[in-house]
């Protein structure tokens, strides 16, 4: 199963081509949402969705991304989680490169550390 990607540097936003035509519309507001920082409209189309569909890595991902944004790392952290102890899935990235879930799960988690150990941010 393949799924297109929609990456941004900081975060992860995803949208799922076999996903049915429902979940890939919300995927696709959810990944615009995130472009434009709107986070919290992110977060209520990715939670309808997941009702919907349980497990979809690009929704675990994308969801992952709000949370990593709006200072929830440990929750961030268990959605990365959740989709390494899954199969690990081939997505197709906007600019036509592809990367498995757990690649783009392991990067998620490694910009949470880097966030922690930097001093900036820990005077915040």
């Amino acid at each position: 199963m393949r799924f297109a990607v929609f990456a941004l540097a900081a975060a992860v936003p995803l949208a799922g081509v076999a996903a049915p035509v429902q979940a890939q519309e919300a995927t696709r507001v959810s990944s615009a949402a995130i472009t434009t920082g709107d986070y919290a409209d992110a977060e209520k189309v990715l939670m309808r969705e997941l009702r919907i569909h349980p497990g979809r890595p690009e929704l675990l991902l994308n969801l992952a991304a709000v949370y990593a944004h709006t200072g929830r790392a440990d929750q961030a952290r268990a959605l990365y989680r959740q989709v390494l102890a899954q199969e690990n899935v081939l997505m197709d990235m906007r600019n036509q490169s592809s990367f498995g879930s757990h690649a783009l799960a392991e990067a998620g988690l490694r910009r949470l550390d880097r966030r922690e150990a930097s001093p900036a941010t820990a005077a915040n």
